[in-house]
């Protein structure tokens, strides 16, 4: 227990006193995000307050770690500092979507092949329960690099990735301490002591933003502590079995990640990139209903709350029953949302599948002075 207090408070440190001096060195350097027309934010803004939450994350978490639980946490290391130089890169420089998706598979090949983070089973469902090792490496890949994307994709508005990881992390660690899964509840604590610091300086109106570096940090943590999670979960060997733990991980990261399959299948049924821009974001539509960015972060933390409670009850019904009842849920829920909005927004989105998304596509000043326009 004091591994865990002592790496979630380190973290809050580091990242609270960090920030600010971040903010300073941006501003000098004329990193951030630049306002124009199409903004929603009205000054400019440094976007690398991820480089905060890594620091106290992976302070806190080596040094909170006790020394004989370290066996996999190089390997895990060795992944997070992967991710971290592509958002650096990509926050600063601009980084194309193919070289962050192999940056991306290469993180999540470290994590499978030397952490022994791997989906083997699918504990019943559509029926499926042991994986052949081929599919199972590809289902397990597939799955960090969604899970990790969507963290990215869902930072749109002050608040909002920052307040949904803080969900997760916090879950995932409570669960980890009670099944004695000390290494991963310390990493989660990290996340969380840093998450809750850097929200300080993020919420609305956000005095920076955390950028790719830490999107995809967030994302990268969360699909470690949901593969590990079904697995403890699913075994009633390792302390607090959960029935249905397949569905109960995807209602923990439903927000994030029911929001990502359902833009990037969107993209790619309208026969685009799944990587191109657009206005069909569950917080694009919030918005344009007139919720403010902390409306719009409580709205989808409580909703995502909601989803995991709804799991919970319905454990017994089976994995399968669950998970297609989460879905029909959200289906109907982002339905509603989009209805609800004004007519001549729906017949933009409808009429412009193409169009760029106004919060997450932003230009950089660069060290030479230079713009450079970002999606």
């Amino acid at each position: 227990m004091e591994n865990i207090l002592f790496s979630g408070i380190l973290a809050f440190i580091v990242t609270f006193f960090s920030i600010p001096v971040i903010i300073i060195v941006a501003k000098n350097k004329k990193l951030f995000d630049e306002p124009d027309e199409r903004k929603v934010h009205k000054v400019v803004t440094p976007t690398l307050g991820g480089l905060g939450i890594f620091a106290g994350f992976i302070i806190a978490t080596l040094m909170g770690v006790p020394p004989n639980m370290t066996s996999v946490l190089q390997y895990f290391m060795v992944a997070v500092l992967v991710i971290f130089f592509l958002g650096i890169k990509d926050d600063i420089l601009v980084l194309s979507a193919t070289k962050k998706f192999i940056g991306q598979l290469l993180a999540a090949g470290i994590i499978i092949k030397f952490g022994g983070i791997q989906i083997t089973n699918m504990y019943g469902f559509l029926g499926v329960y042991e994986l052949p090792n081929t599919f199972s490496i590809l289902l397990t890949l597939f799955t960090i690099v969604v899970i990790t994307n969507s963290f990215n994709l869902i930072d749109g508005v002050d608040g909002l990735a920052g307040s949904l990881g803080l969900l997760t992390s916090v879950i995932f660690g409570i669960y980890f301490f009670y099944t004695s899964q000390i290494l991963y509840s310390v990493m989660a604590f990290a996340l969380t002591g840093s998450l809750v610091a850097f929200l300080i300086y993020n919420f609305h109106p956000a005095k920076i933003f955390m950028g790719d570096t830490g999107s995809l940090l967030i994302g990268l943590l969360n699909s470690i502590f949901v593969i590990k999670f079904i697995s403890v979960a699913a075994n009633p060997e390792l302390g607090v079995p959960l029935q249905s733990a397949p569905a109960i991980g995807f209602a923990i990261l439903i927000v994030p990640l029911f929001d990502t399959l359902r833009v990037v299948s969107l993209r790619i049924l309208s026969r685009r990139s799944p990587f191109s821009p657009d206005r069909n974001h569950i917080h694009h539509f919030l918005l344009e209903l007139g919720l403010s960015h902390k409306m719009i972060s409580i709205t989808c933390l409580f909703a995502n709350i909601l989803f995991i409670v709804f799991a919970y009850l319905l454990r017994f019904s089976g994995t399968t029953m669950v998970i297609l009842s989460l879905s029909f849920v959200s289906i109907i829920g982002v339905s509603i949302v989009y209805y609800s909005r004004p007519k001549s927004k729906i017949a933009a989105t409808n009429g412009d599948a193409h169009e760029e998304s106004i919060i997450k596509s932003h230009k950089i000043f660069t060290l030479a002075g230079e713009t450079i326009e970002q999606d």
